[in-house]
């Protein structure tokens, strides 16, 4: 088990993958002007990929269409302070294959009111994860 400079535990590409599944929402991070933006979207992972819907000529659906974006989605228990968080890093593509948008219509419904009839496909290049393990000895309370 590998633990980084936090002295968190240090997740492989498949765990952060199988650990997404086991959430809905997550945020897309992306840029407007230069500047970092973040949008929470209920997502699912298909096909090695994140997925998520967004509506016409939104300015967020314009400004993730194929550019590099950051994902991230984390779950924490903050009565035993232990979680973890994941980020995907990768180029944003919309999907166009009606097939595949068929498929996807099924199994992503999205939360937020208004059409959302574009799904976007973040492949994956880089993916890094960490997980906050309870210490097996309680730190004094100082350290806290």
């Amino acid at each position: 088990m590998e633990i980084d400079e936090a002295r968190m535990e240090v997740l492989s590409e498949q765990e952060c993958l199988k650990l997404l599944e086991s959430v809905a929402v997550g945020r897309v991070v992306y840029t407007v002007r230069a500047l970092p933006a973040v949008q929470p979207v209920n997502f699912v992972v298909d096909s090695g990929g994140v997925v998520f819907r967004t509506g016409e000529g939104t300015k967020f659906a314009l400004a993730v269409r194929g550019a590099i974006v950051a994902f991230e989605a984390d779950e924490f228990d903050l009565e035993n302070r232990t979680g973890w968080d994941v980020t995907v890093t990768g180029h944003a593509r919309e999907i166009h294959d009606p097939q595949e948008v068929a498929r996807l219509r099924r199994v992503l419904r999205p939360w937020a009111p208004g059409v959302k009839e574009h799904f976007i496909r973040i492949a994956p290049e880089i993916v890094t994860g960490r997980r906050l393990v309870r210490p097996a000895v309680e730190a004094p309370a100082e350290e806290r």
